[in-house]
């Protein structure tokens, strides 16, 4: 944990010698990080330039903009941030006012040092306390996000899977059935045709061409079973996809996620007219079954997934189609084994992520998308997924101009 930063508010100059001699390490057993702003409207800006402090410490009468005026503006900034303020005893009706609009405590002056340490202990505990609550909340909200939404998108996808499934497997029955009939048919008018000559015969075969009939239809039904079978692999790839987590992981096939997760993705790929198919290329390793809430992991496989063709067809802005046919985009797919972990590499060659921003992609709301693209809940959710309920790692490699890879490591075991 980082040292506590207090921000002193004082126009006496004095004060701050004296309070650098007096508080070191008296806070928390560490070291404090001392700021002063002789008043008001200086420690707002101290406030915005150096970063968000852990606890404001005010006199109340002061030139410019006094104590009181800078707890009604405190709020502003952050609505965890406390206050102590700093006045004699004789100014009790200031003091009283101050705390009225909004400060956590007090100290008069001639300042007791001792007590003062009790008050700045006391309140940045505090403090803590809200912040840690809140974050604990967060987290909570992400959880519920999280629930809701693979409840509800398991339920659509799972019952689109179901409604798809039956009509498939009846069709692609039937045509089984359909093409061995249909050679059957075949081979009967072939015989007839060469044992019997009728004019009329001939004449109705040459108008419906049959001779093109005969070798087509057949093709004609394979090529429904291929589309039969196409469609019958997509119902699968959703029900995988959708997998309804159990109260305990369960063994599964890693691969299996990635794919149906692919397989969803498909019209993302495909190629169009900005550009040609992004390639994936996938190098699998001999991985086991893994321990997992695969319904979960495959949400991870998505974002990442939808991530790196966001990245790709943002990096081919301003590029035509033959460049990007020189430089095709590629995404790929490496998984292995490592230290008793499962590795899952994705990785593309697109733009990549700034230094200054990479920091910072996992961050509960941050999102690098623009306005209506991205609700930065993403990766946060992710690394929650693989950090959080997975006891894994996830981590984030990228070179602008070049590239980013995301490495997600799990346990091979519970």
């Amino acid at each position: 944990m980082n040292p506590p930063k207090v921000l002193f508010v004082d126009d006496e100059l004095e004060l701050e010698r004296l309070l650098r001699q007096r508080l070191r390490k008296q806070i928390h057993n560490q070291e404090l990080e001392l700021i002063f702003a002789a008043n008001g409207r200086l420690a707002l800006e101290a406030i915005q330039s150096q970063g968000p402090v852990d606890l404001v410490v005010t006199d109340i009468n002061m030139p410019e903009m006094d104590g009181l005026t800078l707890l009604d503006k405190l709020p502003q900034l952050d609505q965890t941030l406390k206050a102590v303020v700093v006045s004699a005893y004789s100014d009790m009706q200031n003091i009283r006012t101050a705390m009225h609009r909004g400060a956590f405590d007090f100290v008069t002056k001639p300042i007791d040092f001792n007590d003062l340490v009790l008050t700045i202990n006391r309140t940045i505990r505090h403090v803590y306390s809200i912040r840690e609550a809140e974050s604990r909340l967060q987290q909570a909200q992400i959880q519920v996000i999280q629930n809701e939404k693979m409840a509800t998108l398991g339920q659509l996808v799972a019952g689109v899977a179901h409604e798809i499934n039956n009509p498939v497997s009846f069709i692609a029955g039937n045509i089984d059935l359909a093409a061995q009939g249909l050679q059957d048919i075949v081979d009967f008018l072939k015989i007839c045709r060469d044992r019997y000559q009728d004019q009329d015969l001939e004449e109705k075969a040459e108008e419906i061409d049959l001779d093109y009939l005969l070798e087509d239809l057949p093709k004609m039904l394979s090529s429904m079973k291929l589309g039969t079978d196409r469609i019958r692999n997509i119902s699968n790839s959703l029900r995988t996809f959708s997998r309804s987590d159990s109260q305990a992981k369960i063994d599964a096939n890693i691969h299996d996620g990635i794919d149906s997760t692919l397989m969803i993705l498909q019209h993302r790929l495909k190629a169009n007219n900005n550009r040609p198919a992004i390639e994936i290329i996938k190098n699998y390793g001999d991985l086991p079954l893994i321990p997992c809430y695969l319904g979960q992991l495959n949400q991870v496989f998505m974002n990442l997934l939808s991530n790196a063709i966001d990245a790709l067809e943002e990096g081919n802005n301003g590029l035509n189609y033959n460049e990007i046919v020189n430089r095709p985009n590629q995404i790929h797919i490496t998984t292995t084994i490592s230290d008793n972990q499962a590795l899952i590499k994705i990785k593309d060659n697109g733009k990549g992520i700034p230094e200054e921003i990479k920091n910072r992609i996992f961050e509960h709301l941050f999102t690098t998308k623009g306005v209506g693209k991205g609700t930065g809940l993403g990766l946060s959710i992710s690394r929650q997924i693989i950090e959080e309920v997975h006891c894994g790692k996830i981590m984030c490699e990228s070179v602008v101009g070049q590239g980013t890879e995301f490495v997600i490591a799990i346990p091979l075991s519970s």
